[in-house]
């Protein structure tokens, strides 16, 4: 038995990184009676078909410390959501997503904002505004290398993905992280101004300063936010402080009177572009129809 961490999936195939090398595996049939998957990112136990084979079954997967439903990775130490200033435009919804969904898994996130080149001073200094006083920060451009240097070396030692919309350098950014990765980065289409996904299949790469980082071709968008309405606002940082605060112990921030976190909006406290996303999220949520 070796144990070892699953760096690739395809196609009902792990690929397995032990010391001893890497090994194709298949996962034994206790999990899909359990209802559990293996994932790229986790800790297992492999056993090998025959002593000098590449090939084996997964026999045990390890606690996790955090798991993504898509794509399918565990083990994140940091999400590193990347969005663009130009083609496409920041989308702060979609950032808001990816950032409650880290909240939601115990993740670490950083807010990076790639094509710096291309943004004024201005653009900066908003970015700034509405997530610095939660999140870390960083502006940098993948073109030009200004800030990649900085951000290998603030991810060396990390198990990390990136998540955001596509065109906005993902694959660039991967590629200054773990040069041997060569990802395909695709030029953005004239027509759309939006990325191509360039890879397919979730895979793990190591860093050239040591650690790893997530290659997901899935962290792009997401349908339903898989929050309750009951929770959503602790996912907010800069909310938490003023919960329990309210007039009504199930206030939900939105139309109730004395509500104490549209107090910190006014006040300017809270940004009105991240409460802007949190009444929208609250009211997807609410138009959910249930499957019956």
């Amino acid at each position: 038995m070796l144990d070892g961490l699953i760096i690739r999936g395809v196609g009902g195939f792990y690929y397995v990184e032990t010391e001893s090398g890497v090994y194709q595996c298949r996962a034994r049939g206790l999990f899909k009676k359990q209802g559990i998957t293996p994932m790229v990112g986790d800790r297992v136990a492999i056993d090998l078909t025959e002593e000098e084979e590449v090939e084996g079954y997964v026999t045990e997967i390890h606690p996790r410390r955090n798991s993504f439903i898509r794509p399918p990775i565990a083990n994140v130490d940091l999400l590193l959501v990347t969005a663009a200033f130009r083609h496409p435009a920041p989308n702060l919804r979609l950032i808001d997503r990816f950032l409650v969904m880290a909240q939601m898994a115990g993740t670490e996130a950083v807010i990076c904002f790639n094509k710096a080149d291309l943004a004024d001073a201005a653009q900066i200094e908003e970015m700034q505004r509405i997530y610095g006083d939660s999140y870390e920060v960083r502006f940098l451009s993948a073109k030009t290398g200004d800030g990649i240097d900085a951000l290998a070396e603030r991810v060396a030692g990390l198990q990390v993905a990136l998540a955001g919309p596509s065109g906005v350098g993902k694959s660039t950014v991967l590629n200054h992280l773990c040069r041997d990765a060569s990802a395909k980065t695709g030029e953005v289409s004239r027509k759309t101004r939006r990325g191509r996904h360039t890879t397919r299949h979730v895979e793990i790469f190591p860093m050239d300063l040591g650690g790893k980082v997530f290659d997901t071709p899935g962290f792009t968008s997401f349908d339903i936010l898989e929050a309750s309405e009951e929770d959503l606002a602790g996912y907010y940082p800069e909310m938490r402080p003023y919960l329990g605060q309210c007039r009504f112990d199930n206030c939900r921030h939105i139309k109730e009177p004395d509500c104490m976190v549209r107090k910190a909006v006014e006040e300017g406290t809270i940004s009105r572009e991240r409460y802007a996303s949190y009444v929208t999220q609250i009211e997807e949520m609410r138009a959910r129809v249930p499957y019956l």
